[in-house]
């Protein structure tokens, strides 16, 4: 497999490399601690083309590949994962559903607001009862006329509440197939819709410029045709999302894992101790050997994973795996990272501290480490 980034993806990684450092990077600190949304930030990715990567111009979008929607993603979460993650959702969760499974109309009504990044979208699946077992939904929508009625509620819900958000599709429980089993599809649910309620922010370890929250569903109407994709079918359709996010969220933990990796050698060049640097101790090397060499496979097999989906191949396993590896390096490189730091890196001003606070959620989100030992497992036949 050739993994060498053709003239177009190499610039756009240097395009958004430099966006991060000059624009991001600035800001990221503040951010952090005020807990504010990036709204000119996002705005920015917009104007850049960097809110629709993977869609056609069609669309409104940028035509590249999965490839290039992953160098931007790692580009930003080294500097920043609640950036990182506000691009990653609003692509792989909010907007991919409507383009994949869209009807003409939908595409039309949706889309261009959505690709330009003028609007963000938001996928609801998690509830209170349905999270490793997303198939347990609760959520509940039943046909009333030409309109469905949800009622129900979501939880950890990025991108739901902000200024510019437009609208969530939520997979609910819309009867019983032919077996009896519950049915579950997807809908589209404008915000602003009378009984969808965007409840209070959460308070979170980390990802704090970020917009997450618990939504309320209590009667809320929408049209019929708002339905996603065929009735019923919204089972397979999360699980196809699911398998395209983990490739972000890959990507994602490598940009930390990188920045904090970055960060530890910057340190360690100018940190002296016992008359020389500390970069010259075997124990602080090989951390950062240990790292560096550990990030370049993580990076190697996310690429493969962004590749294979590119190309049109079954790469559940390979997203799984990039998945799985990504998230734990991202944890140990910022704690390693704080360590070689010594008391400074437990200091806010310094980026490994918020590194640090962000990374344990990406063995989290998108399905935990253990989810994805289930789906590894399962794909090699266990």
């Amino acid at each position: 497999m050739n993994f060498d980034l053709t003239d177009e993806q190499r610039l756009l990684r240097e395009t958004v490399r430099d966006f991060a450092v000059s624009e991001v990077a600035p800001v990221a600190e503040e951010l952090d601690r005020t807990k504010a949304f990036p709204y000119e930030i996002v705005a920015k990715l917009g104007d850049l083309g960097l809110m629709g990567i993977p869609f056609p111009e069609e669309f409104g979008g940028s035509g590249g590949d999965i490839l290039s929607y992953a160098l931007a993603v790692e580009e930003l979460a080294r500097i920043d994962s609640s950036v990182a993650i506000t691009m990653a959702a609003h692509t792989s969760l909010g907007t991919t559903p409507i383009y994949n499974w869209g009807t003409d109309e939908q595409k039309a009504e949706w889309l261009p607001e959505l690709t330009s990044g003028k609007k963000l979208a938001a996928f609801g699946l998690t509830e209170p009862e349905a999270g490793s077992d997303a198939g347990n939904t609760k959520t509940r929508a039943e046909l009333d006329g030409d309109e469905w009625v949800v009622d129900g509620a979501k939880q950890f819900i990025t991108n739901s509440g902000t200024d510019i958000s437009a609208c969530v599709t939520i997979t609910a429980v819309t009867g019983k197939d032919e077996n009896g089993r519950p049915e579950i599809s997807n809908i589209i649910v404008p915000n602003g819709t009378p009984g969808y309620t965007v409840d209070p922010p959460y308070r979170k370890m980390g990802w704090n410029a970020s917009d997450t929250h618990p939504l309320t569903f209590d009667g809320a109407r929408v049209p019929e045709s708002n339905l996603l994709g065929p009735r019923g079918q919204g089972f397979k359709q999360f699980l196809q999302i699911l398998d395209g996010g983990r490739i972000g969220v890959a990507a994602m933990s490598v940009g930390v894992a990188q920045g904090a990796l970055d960060e530890a050698i910057k340190y360690a060049k100018e940190r002296q101790a016992f008359g020389q640097s500390i970069s010259k101790f075997q124990a602080i090397q090989a951390k950062i050997a240990d790292i560096s060499a550990q990030l370049e496979a993580a990076r190697l097999l996310t690429y493969r994973a962004a590749i294979e989906k590119d190309r049109g191949e079954n790469f559940t396993l390979t997203a799984a795996q990039a998945k799985l590896i990504t998230g734990r390096l991202a944890v140990r490189a910022t704690e390693e990272a704080v360590q070689i730091h010594g008391g400074y890196g437990f200091i806010e001003e310094y980026p490994v501290c918020r590194f640090y606070r962000d990374a344990k959620i990406l063995t989290i989100g998108e399905g935990t480490d253990e989810v994805q030992q289930m789906v590894i497992a399962r794909a090699l036949g266990c």
